[in-house]
């Protein structure tokens, strides 16, 4: 009796959403069926229209859910009033971790200079003679000055107390100090004779007996040394002169932290392997940084410590919540049927980035403390974790810089030719590392920049931009024409295809894909389906939409409908 007819047409937008593989016969059987069933078939359309609605609101649910988790930190706020704690404790960390990383490096740095300003005192005392010469120029050239600069080795490490400035002392073994040790090393037998260009050798290299000299000796004579050396000086191929002194670093108190104690294990080395009438003579040490035993210093020393200890309260504070946003991307991603690279946009990188960093921070500040506390002493290995942490929170701040458009065309510039910069590259590098072997092998011999792999990388890299090209080409030596002529074209040719096709392409590459990113920035168009689905979501931040709880959306297949 109550019952209004209802055109077939608005039957089947509610029922073929429920049912798609109906037809308009079996839309026009339903309606038929909604007239003679009275109110039971209106009451059935209720329902349907109603499960309809539910179905919309979950989905309108699930959008605002979707773009609640790409808003930034400003729209978050007035969304649901959440008050960007990640952003204030990223300013907060990246102040701490700067003055953190900015007082160990003055400290490292001492620790550094110390090394090296010992090395160089060592040189002037114990090497007759020196005056600052570049490594491999100081040498002596005849036997005298093979006996004359091994006695001056000895007398000054007898005489050190009286000489040195610094507080150096000699290492003890128990209740004696540790010798001075003279080692040499030999062909085992063999004769030589240019002159008829005739020789015999036995490639088998012996070690002589050391000699030891005490610091306790009163006396020592020159001839002592010499009749060892001079046995043997044509089958001669290295002395070695051995001796461990120890030094305290005392400079370290002034930045309120323990001195050190260092054992200096110092080897000289008069290399004769070549026999070329110049016998190459260098200092080099070893360095061991121990705790001192018997220590006592006035004044507080553990402000630093207590500092350390709040950089990684905070860091730990940073991962939680970082780590946290993370897991909360990847429950996302599952919730609806996305294409691969539109589920990537749940991870975000720039939390995966700052996660790092804390590691680093956190693993950097504990070993930090450590070695203020004399347990290890491990200073390189903790300036690397400290300043790559310190570098990765500083890149962090560019994921706030990108949410304001003119501020982030840097960010997707490089996420968008990231690929494609990688694929040129190692098609350029293959190239690169081609003329880096070539180089090292043909003009090694003739070139000072070409003299090993190392040096020739990085020769090579500096004529890319540019640097120093009229001194590789005037620096080639002209004893071999031949190699002359070949060092000339292998020059031509490597600047004008690196530096006007590759770099040239490598710079278009990147041009490309800034015009691209531009271009997009005009179009308004969504860039994938995720993007354009959660456009779709009208609110406002401010609309109070977003700070009703909708809790966990069922799974939907939302973005797979499209």
């Amino acid at each position: 009796g109550g019952t209004t007819l209802s055109h077939p047409s608005t039957v089947t937008v509610t029922q073929r959403s429920r049912f798609p593989l109906m037809d308009d016969s079996g839309a026009a059987y339903l309606a038929f069926s909604d007239l003679s069933g009275g109110g039971s078939g209106s009451m059935w359309v209720e329902s349907l229209a109603r499960q309809e609605r539910q179905e919309q609101q979950e989905v309108e649910a699930f959008r605002r859910r979707l773009k609640y988790f790409f808003m930034n930190p400003c729209e978050k706020y007035h969304a649901r009033g959440r008050k960007p704690w990640k952003l204030m404790l990223q300013i907060i960390k990246i102040a701490v971790i700067t003055a953190q990383l900015v007082s160990f490096g003055l400290s490292n740095q001492m620790v550094v200079a110390f090394k090296e300003e010992n090395l160089m005192a060592f040189k002037h005392l114990f090497l007759k003679d020196y005056a600052s010469h570049d490594p491999g120029d100081y040498a002596v050239y005849t036997q005298a000055e093979v006996y004359t600069h091994l006695s001056h080795v000895v007398k000054q490490f007898l005489c050190l107390r009286n000489l040195t400035v610094g507080n150096h002392a000699y290492e003890k073994d128990g209740h004696f100090y540790a010798p001075l040790l003279v080692c040499q090393q030999f062909y085992h037998n063999g004769s030589i004779s240019p002159a008829n260009e005739t020789f015999e050798i036995d490639a088998q290299v012996e070690k002589g007996t050391g000699t030891r000299v005490n610091s306790a000796l009163k006396s020592f004579l020159q001839t002592s040394l010499k009749p060892l050396i001079v046995c043997v000086c044509i089958r001669l191929l290295e002395v070695n002169v051995y001796f461990t002194l120890k030094a305290i670093n005392l400079q370290t108190v002034q930045h309120h932290e323990l001195p050190d104690c260092y054992d200096f294990s110092i080897t000289i080395t008069f290399d004769n392997r070549a026999h070329s009438g110049r016998i190459r003579v260098d200092l080099d040490n070893d360095v061991d940084i121990n705790e001192c035993r018997d220590w006592k210093v006035t004044g507080n020393i553990y402000y630093t410590v207590l500092f350390d200890t709040v950089i990684i309260l905070t860091c730990l504070a940073s991962l939680v919540l970082c780590t946290r946003s993370v897991a909360t991307g990847v429950q996302l991603q599952f919730v609806s049927r996305v294409s691969w690279s539109d589920r990537m946009e749940f991870i975000n990188g720039w939390y995966i980035l700052i996660v790092v960093s804390d590691v680093l921070t956190i693993t950097g500040s504990v070993l930090k403390i450590a070695i203020q506390l004399k347990v290890v002493t491990s200073y390189d290995v903790c300036s690397i974790l400290l300043g790559t942490g310190t570098m990765l929170v500083w890149i962090g701040v560019l994921r706030y810089m990108g949410y304001f458009k003119k501020y982030n065309i840097l960010i997707i510039t490089l996420r968008a030719a990231f690929p494609n910069v990688m694929r040129f590259c190692c098609c350029a590098a293959m190239i690169y590392l081609g003329y880096c072997f070539c180089g090292w092998i043909v003009l090694g011999p003739y070139h000072e920049k070409f003299r090993s792999l190392n040096t020739v990388c990085e020769c090579l890299f500096s004529l890319i931009n540019g640097d120093d090209m009229f001194t590789t080409f005037k620096t080639m030596q002209q004893k071999s024409y031949l190699v002359w002529l070949f060092g000339r074209v292998y020059l031509y040719t490597f600047v004008s295809l690196f530096i006007y096709m590759v770099l040239s392409l490598f710079i278009t590459l990147i041009t490309d894909t800034y015009e691209t990113i531009k271009q997009q920035q005009v179009d308004t168009e969504p860039a994938s389906e995720l993007h354009a689905f959660v456009s779709e979501c009208k609110d406002h931040p401010n609309s109070g939409c977003y700070r009703v709880d909708d809790g966990s959306s069922p799974c939907l297949v939302c973005c797979g409908r499209r």
